[in-house]
C-alpha cells in the first residue's frame, strides 16, 4: 500500500514540479499551462501512454489536469466506437460530467462562503 502512495507522490508531484518550473521560467500564465496541461493529457492519451502511467500512479496520475485530459480523450475515443462521428462531440463530457459537476457545485458553495476579491 505504502508503494501505491509512494508512486502516485512522485508522479503527482512530478507534474506540479513542471507546472510550477514552468510559471517560474516562462511568462506562461497560470491559465495557459492549466490548458497546456489537458492538451498534454488528450496528447499523451491518444499515442497510447498516458494509460499506462495512470494505472502505474494511480490518483498521481489521474487527479491532475493531465487526467482531465486523459478521460476527455478515452471518453471520445470510446463513444465514436459506439456511436459513430457524433460520438466526438458527445463522448469527452459524458466522460468527464461528474468531474464538471463537481467543480461548478464546489465552486459555487466556496463562492458564496467566501467573499472573492479580484486581482
Amino acid at each position: 500500500m505504502w508503494l501505491m502512495y509512494l508512486k502516485a507522490f512522485l508522479i503527482g508531484g512530478g507534474l506540479c514540479l513542471i507546472g510550477e518550473l514552468l510559471t517560474m521560467l516562462t511568462k506562461l500564465t497560470p491559465a495557459r499551462i492549466l490548458v497546456c496541461y489537458i492538451i498534454a493529457g488528450v496528447v499523451l492519451s491518444a499515442v497510447g501512454l498516458y494509460g499506462p502511467l495512470a494505472e502505474f500512479a494511480g490518483a498521481g496520475a489521474t487527479v491532475p489536469l493531465t487526467g482531465f485530459g486523459h478521460a476527455l480523450c478515452q471518453g471520445v475515443l470510446f463513444s465514436v466506437q459506439e456511436s459513430g462521428w457524433i460520438g466526438a462531440f458527445t463522448g469527452g463530457l459524458s466522460a468527464t460530467a461528474g468531474g464538471i459537476a463537481a467543480a461548478i457545485f464546489f465552486g459555487t458553495i466556496v463562492a458564496l462562503l467566501f467573499k472573492p476579491h479580484s486581482k
